[in-house]
């Protein structure tokens, strides 16, 4: 008995612009569900984010705490903490448990030159508003940084992170093998151009010029494979021509836009955030203006990324 075989059904053609997201399952590694000692930890997000209550930042962090919080922030990537008055002396003090604490010359300083203090007001409106990776265009990069909010708005101002292994992780087979042993270039003057005092950018220009990092960093403790390009400070992609540059780039800045890799932080005054640099981008939601948002931030020297 011969089968009949419906004939192929035809659809017409609709195809989307390329280059971009598509939908589907999404790769998740999660980080692994330990309990800790010294404090408790309550996950924010599905891979990346976490509030960390039972720590008093104001405290000496001895060795055994230091251990468990370091392994807290490799698997979660940023770690939120409540209700923390301290001053700025303390929170140099807590960042200072990771490594020599670097100033940035581009934004105002709060009452140390390692502290960098965000005041936006009516006058002065925020300009973080934009996926990134912090000071990239050093030739070694901050490991992590220490943000406290003193005034926060009455509503909006929150802060989104992504993580950029789980960015890498979902990136065709395609992508992954063009894009890896490419460097490209970052320089800080696309990201502060904008607003600030062209002659301190010019004063700089000498002591940092453009650098180049590998498109994918190796993370130094983790050993995770992290996407390693940001829209503020990267350039161009060392060795292609500007257009396939331009639209290879464009095309990676999109995965931090995707929800699944993100988490998101409501602030309220003396709440804590503490990301690893290496492993995150982020991005200060512009919502609140005219309203007052004042935080100080103080962050940790890096390495060179390889």
């Amino acid at each position: 008995m011969s089968v009949v075989l419906p004939a192929r059904i035809q659809l017409r053609e609709a195809v989307t612009p390329a280059d971009g997201i598509v939908e589907g399952p999404r790769i998740l590694r999660e980080p692994q569900r330990r309990t800790y000692e010294r404090f408790t930890l309550r996950p924010l997000g599905r891979v990346i984010g976490a509030e960390v209550d039972g720590v008093d930042l104001g405290a000496p962090v001895g060795p055994d705490l230091r251990e468990e919080l370091n392994h807290a922030l490799l698997e979660w990537k940023v770690l939120f903490f409540r209700d923390q008055d301290i001053t700025s002396a303390q929170q140099r003090a807590f960042a200072a448990n990771w490594g020599e604490l670097e100033t940035n010359p581009f934004i105002p300083k709060g009452d140390d030159d390692a502290v960098t203090r965000f005041e936006r007001t009516a006058a002065m409106p925020g300009y973080e508003n934009i996926w990134h990776t912090d000071v990239t265009w050093r030739p070694d990069p901050a490991l992590g940084s220490v943000l406290r909010l003193i005034e926060v708005p009455p509503v909006g101002g929150d802060t989104m992170w992504a993580d950029m292994a789980a960015a890498y992780d979902n990136l065709p087979e395609d992508v992954r093998a063009r894009i890896d042993g490419l460097t490209a270039v970052h320089d800080y003057l696309p990201g502060f151009d904008r607003f600030s005092d062209p002659a301190l950018l010019a004063r700089w220009q000498d002591r940092f010029p453009p650098v180049e990092h590998p498109v994918v960093r190796t993370h130094p403790e983790t050993g995770r494979r992290t996407l390693f390009v940001n829209q503020a400070f990267t350039t161009h992609i060392a060795g292609l021509d500007r257009a396939e540059s331009d639209r290879l780039l464009r095309y990676l800045f999109l995965q931090a836009h995707t929800p699944e890799f993100q988490v998101r932080f409501s602030w309220r005054p003396n709440s804590v955030a503490f990301w690893d640099n290496r492993a995150t981008q982020h991005y200060a939601v512009n919502d609140y203006h005219p309203h007052v948002r004042i935080a100080e931030r103080v962050a940790i020297a890096g390495d060179r990324p390889y």
